[in-house]
């Protein structure tokens, strides 16, 4: 290593609720493993480089104004060619394309420079390289991976990087991000004022939150309706009534419209997720009744920038009003608080015809809209052959930096079929595929085969000598009774006996494991509680190196046989029991690494088909391939929910959350009292384990009007619990349904009724029937 690893006395960290996550001057970011970024440093600033997860080398190279090398100024010395560097741009990858872009925007060429190497792979967690420019630099790192075998447990570690600027930033200098791509405009819309602009169809409109927590009232019109003497603009109204939604986002409700129905714009990626078309924006009035005179608004600020336009002023524009935190209660009110949107958060959309375009940085300084401090926006227009996709904003957790959603290894081939894609936990996944349809999808995967990408589950890899005492400790399962080549299904719990994921924890060899979960909270937990342990063991994040298709149906194992090669000393297809896994390859010896386990979601037979995101499209085509003369077809989200609701199988957000135990989720097994050792969460399931007081049960409800999750089950007018999933079975050919209910009227066969409307005027009559509905005795998961 060229540097010596330091202790930060005074690192960022979470303050008050409400206030700025990180303090000004202050700049996060994750450099995921295997990627890499740019950095614009001025004389005096300092970065600082933590590999999360240890074992990571970084290569980093910086450039001076006159793009000389720079890392002098970083004190450090260049000892090689940047050669790691060049092969991570090389890749085809969003974050690979930005850096090229920056390096080309500045005329900086890496053949020209050397690079220095930070960390090795014997480096812990947490360790920190700390350096201080000396001038102005460019800095360029990236941590440089191969592609992980899926049975091998060392993928790359993300790389989590803080600058802090030596100059503060203050009113109208707030540093930039980097562009997305060459603007063609590039605006400042300064504090408490508003601009205006044009652009072409095809064109992409960025408007960028520079500081945070700052919000931008958003107008367009049909430049050729203009022209004629028509004013046609942005209708929140008609926008809402097409795509059903308070505001559109990227995918399918992605447009806004004006009043006759013409399509405008539409959003390509949005960092935020939270905006309103409720409400005006801003007005003299507003703020004449709150006692403020003569204080600036959006309303007035548009009318002035629209005036060469011809277009007639208002006391009160219906904008699109970007970031604003607004939304309508259980009680009918409109309520506003400070945005969601952090510092360089965006909404990026695309014009559908010639517009005639404003924009305001809100002055509302009088309420907690702009978070109480008033700050800059940015606009930026692209060309129309900007490569942007469509993307959503996600956050690990609210304090960490922005990922936009991800394609998994297999949508080549799923984006071909269909173009109805949820966004879950930060992947793009099929809702539904389009000659098909969830009612056909479903009838494939009970009579035949489906194939369904499962990608966005969570992957992490636990090893090391103390992994199974730690283990131990954490699940509620014994898992000195997990053996090599078997899976645990099994609930993870806070102290509280609450439930935070559940999913699959796969015994490598004697000392490593790989939990598989649904949500980031588990990943999370388990670092902390390693960090805490003083055990010897070693966490590595595998989402991003281990995708996965579901293979399900009573056609899956014959499919399966006909492409799935393992070695004699391991587990055949055909040898392959109940929640166990063996090791593969797709298309014989020297075929695709896989590791194929007997697992599934839908309540039939079934596989899941485990391999490196590059080899995803080649996994699915031998599949595909395979199954064609037993009609396997595509499997979406919707059909999904289907089949694991008749399996009586439970969904997080649905079925169970952090307030939910193991028990009231209806997966007592998977906690069981026996296991003499401690876990957390423990004594707080004994302790409700002898005194219930919620239970999940199936309901049959009466004709074929569906419930919805969260309805209210009522006992008379007592509301005694809620709907939880709930369906329309076409095997069983009845209306079916999880619900929590409390203990008092949970006894099968106990007549209940499922509110709609107001949960009075109309109910529907259920009874309490055992579940799982469908194939109860789970003859069809064990054929």
């Amino acid at each position: 290593m060229n540097t010596t690893a330091v202790v930060s006395p005074d690192r960022p960290k979470l303050i008050a609720a409400g206030a700025r996550a990180l303090d000004v001057g202050i700049e996060r970011y994750v450099m995921k493993g295997g990627g890499s970024m740019v950095f614009q440093l001025d004389a005096g600033d300092t970065i600082e480089l933590t590999p999360i997860e240890g074992g990571q080398k970084v290569e980093m190279s910086a450039f001076l104004a006159s793009g000389k090398d720079g890392l002098g100024a970083l004190g450090l010395k260049g000892t090689a060619k940047p050669i790691g560097l060049q092969a991570t741009l090389a890749a085809d990858s969003e974050d690979a394309a930005r850096v090229r872009f920056g390096l080309y925007r500045r005329r900086l060429d890496l053949g020209r420079v050397k690079a220095a190497t930070l960390f090795d792979g014997d480096t812990q967690p947490g360790q920190i390289a700390s350096f201080t420019a000396q001038s102005d630099v460019v800095v360029v790192a990236a941590a440089p991976a191969t592609a992980m075998l899926v049975w091998e447990q060392n993928p790359p570690s993300d790389i989590l990087i803080f600058i802090r600027r030596a100059r503060m930033p203050v009113s109208g200098l707030h540093r930039l991000p980097e562009p997305l791509a060459e603007p063609r405009l590039d605006i400042r819309v300064n504090i408490a004022s508003a601009e205006s602009f044009e652009v072409f169809e095809g064109e992409f409109i960025q408007i960028i939150d520079v500081a945070g927590r700052q919000c931008s009232d958003f107008l367009a019109f049909e430049r050729k309706a203009l022209d004629s003497g028509r004013v046609l603009g942005l209708d929140a109204t008609t926008t809402r009534t097409v795509t059903g939604l308070a505001y559109p986002k990227p995918g399918l409700s992605s447009k806004f419209y004006d009043r006759e129905r013409n399509a405008l714009v539409e959003i390509v990626q949005d960092t935020v997720g939270r905006h309103d078309t409720f409400n005006l924006a801003c007005t003299k009035r507003f703020y004449e009744d709150a006692g403020y005179f003569g204080h600036a608004n959006c309303s007035d600020n548009l009318n002035t920038i629209l005036a060469p336009y011809q277009i007639d002023e208002r006391r009160g524009w219906p904008a699109i009003n970007f970031f604003y935190n607004t939304n309508v209660d259980a009680h009918n009110t409109i309520w506003s608080d400070e945005p969601w949107s952090r510092p360089g958060d965006y909404v990026l959309m695309r014009a559908l015809s010639d517009l005639v375009c404003g924009a305001t940085s809100c002055p509302d300084d009088i309420d907690p809209a702009n978070g109480w401090e008033l700050s800059e926006i940015q606009v930026r227009v692209y060309a129309k052959d900007a490569p942007f996709k469509r993307a959503i904003g996600y956050r690990m957790t609210p304090d960490t930096p922005v990922q936009l959603t991800r394609e998994t290894g297999f949508h080549p081939r799923t984006s071909a079929l269909t173009r109805a894609f949820v966004e879950y936990r930060g992947y793009w996944l099929p809702n539904c595929f389009a000659t098909s349809g969830p009612l056909d999808e479903y009838w494939a995967c009970r009579e035949r085969a489906a194939i369904m990408d499962l990608s966005p589950l969570r992957k992490l890899e636990i090893m090391g000598p103390d992994a199974e005492t730690f283990l131990q400790g954490l699940f509620p399962r014994d898992i000195r009774k997990l053996a090599v080549g078997q899976i645990f299904y099994t609930p993870i719990c806070y102290e509280h006996g609450g439930m935070i994921d559940d999913g699959t924890l796969f015994r490598m060899t004697e000392t490593n494991f790989r939990w598989i979960g649904g949500d980031d909270a588990s990943l999370l937990w388990i670092r902390e509680q390693a960090a805490k342990s003083g055990l010897n063991v070693h966490l590595k994040t595998a989402s991003d190196q281990i995708h996965n298709v579901a293979v399900q149906g009573p056609k899956s194992r014959d499919i399966l046989r006909e492409v799935v090669w393992t070695a004699a000393d391991r587990p055949a297809i055909d040898e392959l029991g109940v929640f166990r896994f063996t090791v593969g390859r797709i298309g014989g010896y020297d075929g695709i690494p896989i590791v194929l386990s007997r697992t599934g979601y839908t309540g039939e037979l079934g596989y899941e088909v485990f391999c490196h995101p590059r080899d995803g499209a080649a996994v699915w085509d031998a599949i595909m391939a395979a199954g064609s003369k037993h009609s396997i077809a595509p499997f979406g989200f919707e059909a999904l929910d289907m089949v694991r609701i008749e399996a009586g199988l439970v969904f997080g957000g649905h079925d169970f959350d952090s307030t939910t135990d193991p028990l009231e989720a209806g997966i007592s097994f998977t906690v069981p009292s026996k296991k003499q050792e401690d876990y957390i969460g423990k004594a707080a399931i004994e302790r409700r384990r002898a005194h219930p007081s919620r239970k999940l049960v199936g309901l049959e409800i009466a004709g074929n009007e569906k419930a919805a999750h969260a309805d209210p089950v009522f006992f008379g007018r007592a509301e005694v619990g809620i709907v939880t999933s709930a369906m329309r079975s076409p095997v069983l050919k009845k209306t079916i349904a999880l619900a929590r209910i409390d203990v008092a009227h949970a006894e099968i066969g106990s007549a209940l009724e499922i509110g709609k409307l107001d949960g009075q005027q109309k109910r529907l009559k259920a009874t309490i029937v055992p579940f799982p509905f469908y194939d109860p005795d789970k003859s069809r998961v064990r054929s």
